[in-house]
């Protein structure tokens, strides 16, 4: 039949734009694309008919900064994240190491650096509970690791252990290694001696991931972090079925990129042989820059707890426009994690080189985190196309900011953080993620942020740095067409409107109507790619 349509979603508040909402509207799937939007459709030759009773419809989301398989791992090991003191941390991994007695390794991912001063914890403090093992624990930021003598042992980390140039082995006032290691050249000497994560672990991480994506109605995800070893359990994953459309973005080191240029091309080459549309690999990761609340981002003036130090680029200037041209000269879309008002000007400057120097084609680059610009950079965005991607739950007064971050950089470049609105306003495209599992990876929590600048408590009255807040329409775009944008899908996806996939979110409620902060907690309900449903809430 000529009006037979596979799926009608009927009697649903729609956001088809910013400013417009479509209420008690229908929208019509055939083959995986909206056919029509609007009030007063025929849907009765639809296969399937979902009333929706006025909740809100919106397109899917993207995830623009993400790592799934990290996530998906740190669910596996011990349970340190979202711990509340030292105590319960450590009490937490002898439980679970005494309940996993044949791991050779005692690992834990996500612990809260904020939980003691200036974020330098002891191995000591490990060792008086789990001694007989080597310990390895990962910070919420994943540039900071905390290990046990053992662990140190095994890395043969000792006092005449030189410091790498682009790490940090935190010493005690005696000059003993703490414990804690800072950026991949400390935390490497460790990683070199852990054991290997099994193809099943993180075949499994990357499933659970996915699952977990698709309940917070993300059906397009950008891994910022990839290394060669990781495709196999993608390339598995793929046979099996992928869940959601994942892009792999390949990490490029500071010490051998030149010679990454060919592999990089031949591992695109092999996804795209693949031919799985939901399978990618079009972009390269750059570390341009540690964190701020560690001292590793770099930074145009000193840090303030230490006027010695600008920070840890991971890359000279020289050397990262080098990076960056040999890498788009290919075509790979750059993705550059800068966070210091240092990194993000070098890696700026990279880009304006990269335009200059190569052949004109769709580049679309993007400096994820994008915390702390210079005033005189933030027109440089749209200047140069790049995407200013952020973490939006980060832009709130946290312990982390409050105890870490702002007591290093001061409070005026501290009220500097995340200036959203500033680069909307100059017409920069924007992009939102979460950095997960850094972060909460559901949309809606950040969007709760975005629009009112609150931390948990509902703090400050206005909003922290209040003309950054943005509207619910903005929030929801950089969500949904910024992140399409960003994928080079945003012809594909990224609205309601006729033509564009079905990639679809219902959540509960109309959205609109809703106590902004309490956006953080509406349930999605319903999350559909290409107009099949994808996931659906318990009880519906």
């Amino acid at each position: 039949m000529a009006d037979q349509y596979s799926l009608a979603l009927v009697n649903v508040t729609a956001w088809a734009g910013p400013g417009q909402w479509l209420e008690g509207t229908t929208v019509l799937v055939r083959e995986g694309v909206i056919e029509a939007i609007g009030n007063g459709l025929d849907y009765s030759a639809a296969e399937t008919v979902i009333d929706a009773g006025g909740t809100s419809l919106l397109p899917a989301f993207g995830e623009g900064h993400s790592h799934p398989m990290h996530a998906g791992v740190r669910e596996q090991f011990a349970p340190v994240a979202g711990t509340k003191s030292l105590e319960e941390l450590l009490s937490n991994l002898k439980a679970w190491a005494d309940e996993h007695p044949d791991e050779e390794w005692v690992q834990g991912w996500g612990y809260n650096p904020t939980l003691v001063e200036n974020g330098c914890f002891d191995a000591r403090w490990i060792d008086e509970v789990i001694a007989d093992r080597p310990v390895l624990l990962r910070a919420t930021d994943y540039h900071t690791v905390w290990c046990n003598s053992l662990a140190m042992q095994r890395a043969g980390i000792t006092a005449d252990t030189p410091q790498p140039e682009d790490g940090e082995i935190v010493l005690r006032e005696d000059g003993s290694p703490m414990g804690t290691l800072r950026e991949w050249g400390a935390t490497e000497l460790v990683f070199k001696v852990t054991p290997e994560i099994s193809l099943e672990r993180k075949i499994e991480a990357l499933r659970w991931a996915a699952e977990e994506l698709l309940r917070g109605g993300i059906t397009w995800v950008q891994d910022a972090w990839v290394e060669p070893e990781d495709l196999v359990p993608y390339f598995a994953l793929a046979e099996r079925g992928l869940p959601n459309r994942f892009n792999l973005g390949l990490r490029v080191d500071p010490k051998s990129y030149r010679d990454q240029v060919k592999e990089c091309c031949e591992i695109r080459d092999r996804v795209n042989a693949l031919g799985n549309p939901r399978l990618t690999a079009n972009t390269v990761k750059i570390f341009a820059d540690g964190v701020i609340e560690s001292g590793t981002a770099a930074m145009l003036e000193p840090y303030h707890d230490c006027p010695t130090s600008h920070g840890m680029p991971n890359f000279t200037a020289e050397e990262l426009t080098d990076a960056v041209v040999r890498f788009d000269r290919e075509h790979f879309q750059v993705h550059i994690h800068a966070i210091g008002d240092r990194a993000i000007r070098i890696a700026l400057d990279a880009f304006e080189a990269a335009i200059a120097q190569n052949e004109t084609w769709d580049r679309r680059p993007t400096i994820a985190h994008s915390q702390l610009i210079d005033p005189a950079d933030l027109a440089r965005f749209a200047a140069l196309g790049v995407i200013a991607n952020f973490e939006p739950l980060w832009a709130q007064l946290d312990p982390l900011q409050t105890r870490l971050t702002i007591p290093r950089i001061g409070e005026e470049r501290g009220h500097r953080q995340y200036p959203i609105a500033t680069l909307l306003g100059l017409g920069a495209n924007v992009s939102f993620g979460s950095d997960w599992p850094v972060s909460d990876h559901r949309p809606l929590a950040g969007m709760a942020v975005a629009v009112t600048r609150q931390n948990a408590q509902r703090e400050p009255e206005n909003g922290w740095q209040p003309h950054e807040r943005i509207s619910l329409d903005q929030a929801i775009e950089a969500y949904s067409l910024g992140t399409a944008y960003q994928a080079f899908a945003d012809h594909r996806r990224g609205t309601l409107e006729a033509g564009k996939m079905a990639d679809m979110v219902l959540v509960e409620g109309d959205i609109r109507k809703m106590d902004p902060y309490a956006l953080g907690e509406a349930r999605v309900l319903r999350t559909f790619i290409e107009g099949v449903e994808a996931y659906r809430a318990p009880g519906i």
